[in-house]
């Protein structure tokens, strides 16, 4: 089975990327994909910030009905 491995790094100048403490062993063929991170806003990642809260009957009981000791 193979065995894959994620690492979050950030481009350097040049275009280089540095890995380290890869559970590898030297000379061992591995396989490398580079994939772009979307950056998100924070309107995007955090969709409800900013909007009213509002709470309905905050102190009445709630799922009274399925407590057995109540029956």
């Amino acid at each position: 089975m193979q065995q894959m491995y994620r690492v979050k790094t950030i481009v350097s100048k040049g275009g280089r990327l540095f890995i380290k403490g890869l559970p590898f062993q030297p000379g061992e063929s591995v396989e490398v994909t580079v994939r772009g991170k979307k950056q998100m806003k924070n309107a995007e990642k955090y969709p409800l910030r900013g909007k009213p809260v509002v709470y309905h009957e905050p102190f009445a009981g709630v799922a009274a009905e399925d407590w057995e000791a109540l029956k």
